[in-house]
């Protein structure tokens, strides 16, 4: 297995597919990032329902596979397998460069560090395994959030050290063609330079580190155009062929910071595993329901601009100016179609429901508008209008006006409220939002007594009994 490049190569990319297993299975990515207590409604389905109502404990299958963190620690173990192994190819192999070898080594040490992130944010403390035990999981106690917190944070800026701005572009780190091919083929599917650093912003916000925030935010904006990672127009956000292809069907589109790919065109495209199997049907394809939906109160208290690019009603009329984030409003339930890749974004068939998505983490928007809320909470109040209002006038929105519109946080989360609706933000803004505001008695109860996690599954209990249950699901 591991005596040649091509044996690197094809470990490497099967890291990065069992990290996009876990978040595609079972829709897990929106199960945990969208529906909690967010804006999206089920239509029917009571398992949806448990987790937009907080009911993580409820006695379904869904909500059962959702509490096995088992699912991250297989990338973890994958990546400590590579990075114990990928010394013997190259000894064995002369044409696998040391440069080579380090650029794979900094992608996997990412990929376990953003698996770590996602098991604190999904279950505070967590057992830290950094070796693979011949391919075995150990049975470890946890450890507190604070010091894999901590171990992320190192893994992360070792990996930015090491990684190129772009690939097969003669980056001083990566000199070169990357694997014999060229950018076309990597730059939007492998993690860069800047997508670390974006990571490493979102674990400084969740720590409340915002002077970290303000940095790593700024250094990805700063050195953006070497990508380039642009700001998008709302038809690129929005068509059908735009930045959620994860891919570039011509050269002025933007690539997102830090995406998981699903092309249909590499026969990556699936039916589950994408938003669009929850929030799409008809007319768009042969469904006469959708999973979940925004209801209209919610669609019409957020969307409030007659302006707004991303959906606004005609004030004469009534009617939608533009169907670009919901489609058939008019019905009792909107469809929400901002994201809506069928198989590689071209296609119209709505009998054909293979979807093409990809996993966007972080885009320029996004965080553009986190770096608003670090210079908010920093003071730097005309700093932070600056950045939203950057959002607002691309979107077509009047400005910020602290008269009319009251708190600056509040308009901030509100625009990110908007801009990343489907995006899986939602819970994870909630958390920070609360943790700044402190006025939510009944959210800080949450946060105080662990509630914001999720319950750790029966089966792992019942395989590591270092590990108990978390306190808040106890009994309830």
């Amino acid at each position: 297995m591991w005596n040649s490049h091509e044996d690197t190569r094809s470990a490497l990319i099967g890291v990065y597919g069992l990290m996009r297993a876990a978040l595609a299975n079972n829709n897990a990515y929106w199960m945990y990032g969208e529906l909690r207590n967010g804006d999206f409604a089920s239509v029917n389905r009571q398992d949806l329902e448990a987790i937009v109502k907080n009911n993580l404990h409820a006695p379904m299958d869904l909500l059962k596979d959702l509490s096995n963190w088992r699912r991250f620690y297989a990338v973890i173990n994958a990546a400590n397998l590579f990075l114990e192994h990928v010394g013997d190819v190259k000894a064995r192999d002369p044409k696998y460069s040391e440069q080579n070898m380090n650029v794979d080594m900094a992608q996997v040490r990412f990929l376990r560090a953003f698996s770590y992130f996602w098991l604190v944010r999904l279950w505070g403390d967590v057992p830290l395994i950094t070796a693979s035990h011949d391919g075995e999981f150990a049975n470890k106690p946890r450890e507190t959030q604070q010091k894999v917190l901590a171990f992320i944070e190192q893994e992360l800026q070792a990996a930015a050290d090491r990684l190129p701005y772009k690939y097969s572009n003669d980056d001083p780190l990566q000199q070169g063609l990357y694997y014999n091919a060229g950018g076309d083929k990597w730059n939007y599917v492998l993690i860069k330079k800047l997508g670390v650093y974006a990571v490493m912003a979102h674990v400084a916000a969740w720590q409340a580190k915002y002077s970290m925030v303000e940095a790593y935010t700024r250094f990805v904006l700063d050195n953006a155009g070497k990508v380039p990672h642009n700001v998008l127009k709302t038809e690129d956000l929005t068509s059908s062929d735009g930045i959620f292809t994860g891919h570039s069907n011509r050269n002025d589109k933007p690539i997102p910071i830090w995406n998981l790919n699903a092309e249909y065109t590499n026969g990556e495209a699936s039916y589950s595993g994408h938003i669009e199997a929850l929030t799409l049907a008809a007319p768009l394809v042969s469904k006469n329901l959708p999973e979940i939906y925004v209801p209209k109160d919610t669609v019409l208290g957020l969307f409030d601009q007659l302006t707004d690019e991303r959906f606004a009603l005609d004030s004469i009329t009534g009617a939608p100016t533009t169907d670009r984030y919901f489609t058939n409003f008019n019905s009792h339930i909107p469809v929400f179609s901002k994201i809506k890749v069928l198989q590689d974004g071209g296609a119209v068939d709505p009998d054909f429901r293979i979807y093409g998505s990809a996993i966007i983490f972080t885009r320029v928007e996004e965080l553009i508008l986190l770096r608003a809320e670090a210079l908010a909470v920093l003071g730097n109040q005309s700093g932070s209008i600056e950045q939203l209002n950057q959002i607002r006038d691309l979107r077509k929105l009047s400005r910020y006006n602290a008269t009319l519109e009251g708190n600056l946080i509040d308009a901030i989360f509100k625009e990110r409220r908007k801009e990343l609706m489907g995006e899986g933000w939602r819970w994870f803004d909630l958390i920070r939002y609360h943790k700044l505001k402190y006025d939510d008695a009944a959210f800080l109860k949450l946060i105080r007594e662990g509630g914001i996690y999720w319950p750790i599954a029966d089966d792992v209990l019942s395989q590591n009994k270092l590990i108990s249950q978390q306190p808040y699901w106890l009994n309830r």
